[in-house]
C-alpha cells in the first residue's frame, strides 16, 4: 500500500498522466520526461515519505527514491497502464528534440543497468580471489583456482553477449538475433581467423582484425544499426516469410558489416576514449584526482558517469584494473562524512538521527538519502562533502589508486574491488575524504530548518513533518517532567494498533516518541487524560495535551491530513483549557477526509524519555474511554 500509494502521489504530483510523454527507472531514481515540467510540483514531491529529492538533468525531470524504485514504478505502470507504453517505447512527441548528450547517456545507462547484478557478482568473485591468493588462502594453480577464475573472468570475456542481449532490449531489436551476432564475433574459429596475422578479406573486401573478446564499443554500436536493419528488412518481406528470412538477412548483413566497418570503428572509438580518460588519470595523478574527486557528486547528479561505464568494463576486462572506480568510492565516502558532521553539528534532534543513519547507508554505498536528504539540502554540508572528495581523490590519484573489479558498491561492501597492491592508497583517499568532509561540515556549520523536531511552544513535543506552525494561542508553562505513572484512555472508538504500523517513519519508526495508534470507525477525538491543551494546530489535525503528572500527549489525526489547511475539521478547545478525560477535543468529516489520505491516527507519548517504559494496554477494537495506554516510571 506505502508503494501504491507513493506512485499515485508522485504520478499527481508532476502534473498528472496527461504531463507524462514517457517515464522509467533506473537504479535509483524515476526518469520523467514531461510535456512541461512547470507543471511539476517539486514541493509537493520532496514532502512524499519515500521520496529523496527531485533533479533536473537537461529536459528530464527526475525523482530520487532509492533502493526502493523499482517497487514504486511497478505500482505506477500498474495503476496507469498508459504509462507501462511509454516507458517501453519512451518515443519523442511534438517535435521537440531531446539533448543528444543527454540521450547518450540514458542510453548508456538503460544498456549496461540490467547487466549489473552478472558484472557485479563477477567482480566480487575476481577480487575476492584476488585477496585468497594475497593472503596465501589459496593457489593460483589448483583446480578450484581455475574453476572461480573461470566464473568471474567467463562474464568480462563474453561480455560482448551480454550487450548484445541488454542493448536489443533497449534499441527495440530481437535479442536472440543480437545475441547471435555477438555470438559469431567470439566464436573461437573467428576469434583464431583474426589472429593469425594473415590477411583477412569477406567477398574480397579486407576485414581488420580486431578482438572482440572483452570488447565493448564495437558491440553496441553493432546493435544499435542491427536494430535499423531488422526492422527495414520486416518492412520488405512478406508476413509469410519474415520468421524465416528477417533473422536470416539480418545475420548475413550484420555479422560482415561489424567484422569491415563497425569493428574496426568501435575499436579505434573506444580506444580512444579510454586511452584519453586513462591518460589524465595517470598522468593527472594529484591535480586530476582533486578536480575528479571533488566533481564526482556533480557527476553522478547529472548522469555523467554513464558515459564512463562502458570505459570502466574496458579497462577491467583488459587492463585488470581502472582508476576511476575508487574515485567513486571516495566521493560516497564525502557524502557520509558530511552527514557525520550533520550528526555532530545539529542541534535537532531528528535531524541529528536523520543524520547519522544516512551517514551510515552511505558508508555502505548508497549515498541518495545522504547527498539529496541531507547535504544538498543544508547546501554547506554538499559543498564540504565534494571538499572531502578532492582531497581524498588527490591523495588516492597521487599514488596510482586503483580498482581491480566492478563490486557494483562504492562503499564498503564493495571493498574488495579494491584488494590489489593499491589497496592501502584507495582505502586511504576515503578516509581523508570522510574525514575531511566531516571536520568542514562542522566548521563551516549550516542553517537548521524549522522542521520535523522543532519544540512546539514550550511542549517537549515535536511535530511530525507534515505539521504547520502551531496556533498563535499558546500556553506559557516550563517544561516540566513525569512525576507519576500515567494511564491514558482511549481518544476514539476505532480500531488500535501497534505504533510501527503507521504509514509514516516520523511515527512508524517511534522518531516521536512511543505510544499507540488508532483506526477510527467515528469522526470524533476526545481527550485522553485529564489536564491541559498545550497547543492546537492551525490546521486542527493535531494537537498537544499535558496532564496533572507531566505526561505530554500528541495526538495526529491522519498522515499528511495538513495538506487539508483545516478542511473537515472542528477544534473544540484551545491552547490554555482545562480538559477532563472524555471531553470533546475534535471533530472530523471521517469519509470525506478518508477518500484521500490515510485516516491512521497516532498518539504518541513525545517526553517518552522521562519514563522507563511505554506499555499499550490493549490493541484492537476499542471504544471511547477504554484505557489503552501505561507510562511507567
Amino acid at each position: 500500500m506505502k508503494h501504491q500509494e507513493t506512485a499515485q502521489q508522485i504520478v499527481k504530483s508532476v502534473g498528472g498522466v496527461s504531463n507524462v510523454k514517457s517515464v522509467y527507472h533506473c537504479v535509483t531514481r524515476l526518469r520523467f520526461e514531461l510535456k512541461d515540467n512547470n507543471k511539476a510540483d517539486q514541493a509537493a514531491l520532496k514532502k512524499l515519505d519515500m521520496v529523496m529529492g527531485t533533479n533536473i538533468s537537461g529536459e528530464q525531470f527526475q525523482v530520487i527514491i532509492g533502493n526502493d524504485v523499482p517497487k514504486v514504478f511497478d505500482e505506477m505502470v500498474k495503476e496507469y497502464p498508459v504509462l507501462k507504453q511509454t516507458a517501453e517505447g519512451n518515443k519523442q512527441e511534438d517535435g521537440k528534440k531531446q539533448n543528444v548528450i543527454l540521450k547518450i547517456f540514458e542510453t548508456i545507462a538503460g544498456v549496461f543497468a540490467p547487466m549489473l547484478p552478472a558484472i557485479t557478482a563477477a567482480g566480487i568473485l575476481k577480487g575476492l580471489l584476488a585477496l585468497f591468493v594475497t593472503l596465501e588462502w589459496l593457489s593460483a594453480g589448483t583446480d578450484t583456482y581455475r574453476i572461480l577464475s573461470a566464473i568471474g573472468d567467463g562474464v568480462f570475456y563474453f561480455l560482448p553477449m551480454l550487450i548484445s542481449f541488454s542493448a536489443a532490449r533497449k534499441f527495440g531489436s530481437n535479442p536472440y538475433i543480437a545475441v547471435g551476432v555477438g555470438a559469431a564475433l567470439m566464436y573461437p574459429d573467428m576469434g583464431a581467423l583474426l589472429s593469425s596475422g594473415n590477411p583477412v578479406s569477406f567477398l574480397s573486401i579486407p576485414v581488420t582484425a580486431v578482438s572482440y573478446g572483452s570488447s565493448v564499443i564495437p558491440i553496441l554500436l553493432a546493435i544499435w544499426i542491427l536494430s535499423y536493419v531488422e526492422k527495414t528488412v520486416d518492412r520488405f518481406i512478406i508476413p509469410s516469410l519474415k520468421l524465416l528470412l528477417v533473422p536470416l538477412i539480418s545475420l548475413l548483413v550484420m555479422v560482415p558489416v561489424t567484422l569491415i566497418a563497425i569493428g574496426p570503428l568501435g575499436t579505434f572509438v573506444g580506444d580512444g576514449l579510454s586511452g584519453g580518460i586513462n591518460w589524465l588519470l595517470n598522468e593527472g595523478g594529484l591535480i586530476s584526482g582533486i578536480v575528479l574527486g571533488g566533481a564526482m557528486s556533480l557527476i553522478v547528479m547529472t548522469g555523467m558517469h554513464y558515459a564512463l561505464v562502458p570505459v570502466i568494463i574496458s579497462n577491467l576486462a583488459t587492463l585488470g584494473f581502472d582508476k576511476f572506480l575508487p574515485l567513486t568510492f571516495i566521493s560516497n565516502m564525502g557524502q557520509a562524512g558530511a552527514t557525520l558532521g550533520v550528526f555532530f553539528r545539529a542541534k535537532d534532534k531528528k535531524l541529528k538521527s536523520v543524520a547519522l543513519s544516512t551517514s551510515f547507508t552511505a558508508l555502505m554505498g548508497v549515498t541518495e538519502p545522504a547527498m539529496y536528504g541531507v547535504n544538498m539540502k543544508y547546501k554547506k554540508p554538499f559543498i564540504a562533502a565534494m571538499i572531502g572528495s578532492a582531497a581524498g581523490g588527490g591523495f588516492a590519484l597521487a599514488f596510482g589508486a586503483k580498482a581491480y573489479a566492478l563490486a557494483g558498491n562504492g562503499g564498503i561492501p564493495g571493498l574488495p574491488g579494491l584488494v590489489g597492491q593499491t589497496f592501502w592508497y584507495a582505502f586511504g583517499g576515503m578516509v581523508i575524504a570522510f574525514v575531511v568532509a566531516a571536520v568542514v561540515t562542522v566548521l563551516l556549520g549550516f542553517q537548521e530548518e524549522a522542521d520535523d523536531a522543532e519544540q512546539i511552544s514550550g511542549s517537549i513535543a515535536a511535530k511530525p513533518a507534515d505539521v504547520t506552525p502551531a496556533a498563535p494561542v499558546e500556553v506559557e508553562v516550563e517544561p516540566a517532567s513525569a512525576t507519576a505513572d500515567s494511564t491514558a484512555y482511549a481518544p476514539m472508538t476505532g480500531k488500535a494498533i501497534p505504533l510501527k504500523e503507521v504509514n509514516d517513519p516520523t511515527f512508524g519508526d517511534e522518531l516521536m516518541g512511543k505510544g499507540i495508534a488508532f483506526v477510527p470507525t467515528v469522526g470524533e477525538l476526545v481527550s485522553p487524560v485529564s489536564g491541559t491543551v498545550m497547543n492546537v494546530f492551525k490546521t486542527k489535525h493535531a494537537m498537544v495535551i499535558r496532564n496533572a503528572d507531566g505526561m505530554e500527549l500528541l495526538i495526529h489525526v491522519g498522515i499528511n491530513t495538513v495538506k487539508l489547511r483545516g478542511q473537515f475539521f472542528e477544534a473544540h478547545v484551545q491552547a490554555g483549557d482545562p480538559i477532563q478525560a472524555g471531553d470533546k477535543l475534535l471533530t472530523f468529516d471521517l469519509a470525506q477526509i478518508a477518500q484521500n489520505y490515510d485516516i491512521t491516527t497516532a498518539m504518541v507519548v513525545t517526553n517518552t524519555a522521562d519514563y522507563k517504559q511505554i506499555l499499550p494496554l490493549k490493541l484492537g477494537e476499542v471504544a471511547f474511554g477504554e484505557p489503552v495506554l501505561k507510562a511507567e516510571l
